[in-house]
């Protein structure tokens, strides 16, 4: 065995050393975005979003599409935009310049205990949340997020075409969408429906794709009032293609601007369990972490909607 020369070994040890010093001073700006220069001539006072994109599961590639893409929308309507990782920023002064916090494909248990309770404070107090695709893969073991959020990720077959049902265009997130709307996606099945309370926007047609579960109507987009604040998901954006097309931006910034209170639109009846409420379908493989709600399932599939494409679980 070759013995090194002291002098180059105990060199190598402290290159070794510095490069670990300087990974545990980088980790920071890897896990958080630093802010981006707001829009010129945009006031100090302007209302302000954050994003946030924390993943301690599957990580979506799309995510820096996504927050681009946001950053365009609140360009366009006035507003300021923070990204960030760190969930840290869920603290009572962390939140309050905020109107609404943008799930971005989080996964997994991202807050801590004293994060979620900050979080729970400023929906009470008013605040707005956006649920992005895999914000319904998110905080399991939280009843409340799952009542926020409206329902829980089971499972997905491959990224593949399919037709939507817009079934309420009064919607701001809705308004400028057409009434039948085909386009590539992830297509998630979920656990449950959202409450009744809760207003479904838009449908999938499990007859124009491979591996829906859920049967009819299958949710994918949803608003609803939860516990003093305001409420809206869609199960679309998987892909970064997503963030370019003109009509997803649309319903995504429609979505942003109703939970931040910054539009007009039909607000539904206030949530009356801070839960969801349905089961999962009896073919849907569920997540590892999660943890099924035990009544109503959805309708059964007809044998000629079954699948023949795998399906996924977590994301």
């Amino acid at each position: 065995m070759r013995i090194l020369n002291p002098t180059f070994r105990g060199l190598a040890l402290a290159t070794l050393a510095c490069l670990g010093l300087l990974a545990a001073a980088c980790a920071p700006l890897l896990a958080q975005e630093t802010s981006a220069p707001q829009p010129p001539g945009l006031p100090a006072d302007a209302p302000a979003i954050l994003v946030f994109s924390k993943t301690a599961g599957f990580r979506h590639s799309s995510i820096p599409a996504g927050i681009a893409a946001i950053r365009a929308i609140a360009a366009e309507h006035g507003l300021r935009v923070e990204a960030t990782e760190d969930g840290a920023a869920f603290s009572d002064a962390g939140l309050a310049p905020f109107r609404a916090v943008v799930f971005l494909n989080t996964t997994g248990n991202v807050l801590a205990a004293g994060q979620q309770a900050a979080f729970e404070r400023f929906i009470r107090a008013g605040g707005g949340f956006v649920g992005v695709h895999a914000a319904s893969d998110t905080e399991y073991d939280w009843d409340w997020y799952g009542g926020l959020v409206g329902a829980y990720f089971a499972n997905h077959p491959a990224i593949q075409d399919a037709a939507l049902d817009v079934v309420d265009r009064d919607h701001p997130s809705t308004a400028g969408l057409p009434a039948r709307w085909e386009r590539r996606d992830e297509w998630y099945n979920f656990r449950s429906r959202p409450p009744a309370s809760a207003r479904v926007l838009i449908t999938l047609d499990e007859s124009t794709y491979a591996g829906g579960t859920m049967g009819a109507p299958h949710p994918i987009s949803w608003a609803q009032a939860y516990d003093g604040g305001r409420s809206w998901y869609t199960g679309l954006g998987h892909t970064s293609a997503s963030y370019d097309e003109p009509l997803f931006r649309a319903h995504l910034a429609g979505g942003i601007l109703w939970a931040a209170g910054l539009t007009d639109g039909p607000t539904p009846s206030p949530t009356p369990s801070p839960s969801p409420t349905a089961s999962p379908s009896p073919t849907a493989s569920p997540s590892p972490t999660a943890n099924p709600s035990p009544t109503a399932s959805p309708s059964p599939v007809p044998l000629s909607h079954r699948l023949s494409l795998p399906l996924l679980g977590r994301r």
